[in-house]
C-alpha cells in the first residue's frame, strides 16, 4: 500500500468515525415517540459492531457457506481445504453444529466468535491463511427460529461473517425459503454465488442471475465440481476451470489488503440498511403525528378566534370612551384652531349642556342638589373609563369554557393513542385541572399589557387622523361658512349700511341685519359643524374598529405561539426535526457507500 492509499485509507476511516459520531448524537437525544426508540435500539446495536470492527482489522476475513439441503456445501468447504473436515449428503442434513476451520497459525479466540458453539478445526491449508471457513446449517431444515434449531444457528452465526458463499442448485435456486433467509442475512456481508453439481446439473447461472438481480449485485456466479475439485486436490494438483478461479478469489482477492475495504463495506451496507429500516417506519407512522399536528393547530387557531373575538368585543363595548379619548389626542395634537374648537365642545357637549343647569338654580340649596348630580355625573364618567382601562386585566371575562377544554382533550387524546406518543406527554393532558392552568395561562399570555398597546393605537390614529391635509380640509370646510356668515354681516354693516350712502352708490342705506338673519345663521353653522363633526367621527370610529379587530387579531398571532398541550405540540416539532436528521443520515450513508463500493465491485456481490 503506497502512501497516497494509506492516506485515502485513512480519511476513509475518518469518515467512519465522523459518521459514527453523528449517529451516536442521534441515538442519544430522541424525542418522545415509541418509533424513533424502536429505530434508535436498532442503530444503537450496529453502532456496537463499528465498536468491534478497529478491534477485528487485522483478523482474517470470516467466510461461511450459505445454502439450501443438499446444495453441497460441506461438500464444497472440503474440496477448498484439500481434506474431509466436514460429514456431506446430499438428501437429508449432514451438518447441525457449525463447523470453524482455521489455519494453525490464527488464534481463534481473537475472532470474536463463542467457540464453544462451534466445531473448531485446525486445518493447514494455503486457503485459510486469510480467512476462515465456517460450515454452516441448511437454512430450510427448520420453520421457525427456535432455541437450538438449525435457523436459529444460522442467525446467530451471520452477524460475524463478513462473506457468505451463497450455494444453489439446478433444483434448489429458486427455493422461496432459502431466498427469504438470504434477504434476511445478506445485509453487512459480501455475496459469492456458486452453483454446485456441475458433474450432474445443467448450467442455470443466467437464470439464477436474473432471479437475484432484482435485489443483489451479482458480478459473478462459479459454476463448479466441488468432488473433482476436492480429487485434484487430494493429489496436489491445482483445481481447474471455475472452482479454480473461485479458489483464487477466497486465497487471493481476500487477503490481508482487502480485510478493511470488505469490512468496512459490509458495515456501511448494514448501517444503510438498518437506516431504511428506521426511515420506512417513519414514514408509515408519520402520518398520524401529522394528523396530531393538524388537529392541535386547530385547537390553536380555535383559541385565538375565541380569545381575540372576545378581546375585539370587549374593546368595542367600550367604544365610545376610546373614541372620546381619540378626539382628545387628535384636539391636543392640533392645539387650537377653529374645528378643534367645535371638536373640544363636541367631546365635552356632556358636561357643557349638564352645566346649564346651574342657571336654574334658586336658592343655595338647589346649587348643591345640582351640584351633587353634577360631581355623581363626573364621577360616573371616571369610573367608566376606569373600567375600560381595567377591563383589559380581567381574566374572568376571557375565559375559555371547560365544555371547550373537554373536548380539546377529547380529541387530541384520540390522536396521542395513534401517534404513539409516549404516554408521559399524553398523560399531562388528561387532568382537566392542568388544562384550566395551561387556559389561565395562556390568556395572560394573550392579554399581556393589552392596555398599553391601545394606547399607542390610539396614538399611532390620532397621529394619523392628524395629518395636515386631512386638517386642512376639515378646517377649509368649517371656515367656508364661518366666512360666508362673517363676509355677510361685514358687507351688510361697513357697505351696505355705511359706505354706500356715504359715497353715492345708493341713496339710501340699507337697515342692520336683523335677529331673524342671526338665529338661521347660528343653526346652519350648528348643522354645518355637526355634519363634519359626523363625518369625521364616523371616520375616525370606522379607523378605530377596524383597528381594534386588528390588534386583537395580531395579539392572537404574534402572542399565541403555544395552544393548550404546549408539550404535544414540542414533541410534533422534535419528531418532524428527528425525521429530518434521520433522513440527512440516510443520505449520507448512501452517498458514502457509492464511495466506497469499488474495492469490492467485479468480484464479489451483495445488496442493491
Amino acid at each position: 500500500m503506497n502512501s497516497h492509499d494509506q492516506l485515502e485509507h485513512i480519511a476513509l476511516l475518518a469518515e467512519v468515525d465522523d459518521l459514527t459520531e453523528q449517529l451516536k448524537d442521534w441515538v442519544d437525544h430522541p424525542p418522545r415517540w415509541r418509533p424513533a426508540h424502536r429505530a434508535r435500539a436498532l442503530v444503537k446495536r450496529l453502532l456496537d459492531r463499528i465498536h468491534t470492527l478497529r478491534f477485528r482489522l487485522e483478523t482474517p476475513l470470516v467466510v461461511a457457506t450459505f445454502g439450501g439441503t443438499g446444495t453441497g456445501k460441506s461438500t464444497l468447504v472440503n474440496a477448498l481445504v484439500g481434506s474431509e473436515v466436514s460429514t456431506a449428503g446430499r438428501q437429508r442434513p449432514t451438518t447441525t453444529r457449525p463447523v470453524l476451520l482455521i489455519h494453525p497459525e490464527v488464534d481463534a479466540d481473537s475472532l470474536g466468535l463463542d467457540l464453544s458453539e462451534f466445531q473448531v478445526r485446525q486445518v493447514d491449508a494455503p486457503v485459510l491463511r486469510d480467512i476462515v471457513l465456517i460450515d454452516c446449517p441448511d437454512p430450510d431444515t427448520s420453520e421457525t427460529a427456535l432455541a437450538g434449531s438449525n435457523l436459529a444457528i444460522l442467525r446467530s452465526i451471520v452477524p460475524h461473517c463478513d462473506v457468505l458463499i451463497y450455494t444453489s442448485t439446478q433444483q434448489k435456486y429458486r427455493n422461496a425459503c432459502v431466498i427469504d433467509e438470504l434477504s434476511d442475512v445478506a445485509s453487512g456481508c459480501r455475496l459469492v454465488f456458486v452453483q454446485t453439481h456441475a458433474d450432474m446439473d445443467s448450467d442455470i447461472r443466467d437464470d439464477w442471475k436474473k432471479v437475484l438481480s432484482a435485489k443483489y449485485d451479482v458480478p459473478d456466479m462459479f459454476f463448479v465440481d466441488s468432488h473433482r475439485a476436492f480429487k485434484e486436490q487430494q493429489i496436489n494438483h491445482r483445481p481447474s476451470g471455475d472452482f479454480g478461479r473461485l479458489l483464487d478469489l477466497l486465497s487471493s482477492q481476500l487477503g490481508v489488503a482487502r480485510r478493511v475495504e470488505i469490512r468496512r463495506a459490509n458495515l456501511i451496507d448494514l448501517l444503510q440498511e438498518a437506516l431504511e429500516i428506521c426511515e420506512r417506519d417513519y414514514d408509515a407512522r408519520l402520518g398520524a403525528v401529522n394528523k396530531l399536528s393538524v388537529a392541535l393547530e386547530e385547537q390553536r387557531h380555535r383559541i385565538r378566534s375565541t380569545l381575540s373575538q372576545q378581546l375585539g368585543d370587549e374593546l368595542l363595548s367600550n367604544r365610545t370612551l376610546w373614541e372620546r379619548r381619540l378626539l382628545s389626542a387628535i384636539t391636543d395634537m392640533w392645539g387650537f384652531s377653529p374645528f378643534s374648537t367645535v371638536l373640544r365642545l363636541y367631546n365635552g357637549l356632556g358636561a357643557l349642556i349638564a352645566s346649564f343647569t346651574f342657571f336654574r338654580a334658586r336658592t343655595s340649596a338647589q346649587m348643591a342638589l345640582i351640584g351633587a348630580v353634577q360631581g355623581a355625573r363626573w364621577l360616573k364618567a371616571r369610573a367608566e373609563e376606569k373600567e375600560a382601562d381595567t377591563v383589559l386585566e380581567r381574566l374572568s371575562t376571557f375565559g375559555i369554557s371547560d365544555a371547550q377544554l373537554q373536548e380539546s382533550r377529547m380529541v387530541i387524546s384520540g390522536h396521542l393513542r395513534a401517534a404513539e406518543i409516549d404516554s408521559d406527554v399524553a398523560d399531562r393532558k388528561r387532568d382537566l385541572a392542568d388544562l384550566r392552568r395551561q387556559a389561565a395561562s395562556l390568556e395572560g399570555e394573550f392579554l399581556g399589557d393589552a392596555s398599553r398597546i391601545v394606547d399607542e393605537s390610539i396614538e399611532e390614529l390620532a397621529a394619523a387622523s392628524g395629518e395636515p391635509t386631512l386638517r386642512i380640509r376639515y378646517e377649509a370646510a368649517f371656515l367656508l361658512y364661518v366666512l360666508f356668515v362673517l363676509g355677510r354681516i361685514g358687507h351688510n354693516f361697513f357697505w351696505s349700511s355705511f359706505l354706500s350712502p356715504v359715497l353715492g352708490f345708493r341713496d339710501q342705506a340699507e337697515p342692520l341685519l336683523s335677529i331673524d338673519f342671526y338665529i338661521p345663521a347660528l343653526i346652519f353653522l350648528v348643522i354645518w359643524s355637526g355634519m363634519l363633526i359626523a363625518v369625521f367621527t364616523w371616520q375616525l370610529r370606522q379607523g378605530l374598529t377596524d383597528r381594534v379587530r386588528s390588534l386583537a387579531q395580531t395579539m392572537a398571532e404574534s402572542r399565541l405561539v403555544h395552544g393548550l398541550f404546549p408539550a404535544v405540540e414540542e414533541t410534533c416539532q422534535q419528531i418532524a426535526v428527528d425525521h429530518e436528521q434521520l433522513k440527512g443520515l440516510l443520505e449520507r450513508t448512501t452517498t458514502f457507500r457509492r464511495r466506497i463500493a469499488d474495492p469490492t465491485a467485479g468480484f464479489l456481490g451483495g445488496r442493491r
